[in-house]
């Protein structure tokens, strides 16, 4: 028979053996999955026209991709490709073709710019729901927002002064409505009057349009409300006046329509030229989910 104090040492150490055994974590039968953790950060700026789609395209690819992360920002198509210029975004979000001193001011920077047609659409023509006009010709938008009609008698209307609603310079939807309606497509130095009010974005030009009957503006169409009436319009007198939409886009019948882009620092590769392709393939649902214009 072991001797009592042997007996308590052998008792002691199996005591430190089970408490050693129950202090120690069991294996999980299942790992515990990781959560992904962010590879890529694609940065986004430019267009307001382009924003709200830009966000909707977002939502849609990182529901799909968690593993890339998409900041979008507007700012005006001039502002996001000056971004692109200095290097400091992915993609730059354009109403409007990128003019050759951007260009020029690219390449200077080691950058060439690569263009995406994303989407289509037509800017019409709005105003309030009250006012009676329905139509107008390309040459009388033109004479409205350079001061040389004042008055809505002088087309139809009732007699009301004129509110010139235009968006601001720094804007591609201001430089392809002063190129081509102001200025009808040629060269010219026609500007818009003096007296316009510019709005710092589509839904400032929107809002004004629904709270004041005098008021002329022009948005995008997929900013434009039901709250808001869209003119008809002409090319000439005499041909047929024609209301904005997708099918009057496609078709060419529309005359004030236009492509959005997006541009990248250069070709596009890994995540960004996949996240590209999408955009033009499987996001052109978002496109006409939205108002705009799909790709044909």
């Amino acid at each position: 028979m072991p001797h009592p104090a042997r007996r308590m040492l052998l008792l002691l150490a199996c005591a430190l053996l089970l408490l050693a055994a129950g202090c120690t974590s069991p294996q999980s039968s299942a790992p515990v999955p990781a959560t992904p953790a962010v590879a890529v950060n694609i940065q986004n700026k430019g267009s307001d026209t382009i924003v709200n789609l830009a966000l909707a395209w977002v939502e849609a690819y990182t529901a799909i991709h968690p593993e890339v992360s998409i900041s979008v920002t507007g700012g005006g198509s001039g502002t996001g490709i000056a971004a692109m210029i200095n290097g400091t975004v992915d993609i730059a979000n354009a109403s409007r073709e990128i003019k050759a001193e951007e260009y020029e001011a690219a390449r200077a920077n080691g950058i060439e710019p690569v263009e995406f047609v994303v989407a289509q659409d037509a800017i019409a023509v709005v105003v309030h729901p009250e006012n009676p006009v329905t139509e107008l010709t390309l040459q009388q938008i033109s004479d409205i927002y350079t001061g040389k009609i004042t008055n809505w008698q002088q087309v139809g209307g009732e007699d009301r002064p004129i509110v010139l609603l235009s968006r601001e310079s720094n804007s591609g939807t201001y430089v392809y409505f002063l190129e081509n309606v102001v200025r009808m497509g040629e060269e010219s130095d026609l500007l818009l009057s003096p007296d316009t009010l510019l709005m710092p974005s589509s839904e400032g030009i929107g809002a004004e349009v629904r709270q004041n009957r005098n008021a002329i503006g022009y948005d995008g169409l997929g900013y434009v409300t039901p709250a808001e009436k869209m003119l008809a319009i002409a090319r000439e007198p005499g041909e047929p006046y024609v209301l904005p939409s997708s099918t009057s886009v496609n078709d060419g019948s529309y005359p004030i329509a236009r492509p959005l882009y997006m541009y990248t620092a250069g070709e596009p590769s890994g995540a960004l030229a996949d996240y590209m392709a999408w955009v033009l393939g499987e996001g052109q649902q978002q496109v006409d989910d939205l108002g705009f214009v799909p790709l044909p």
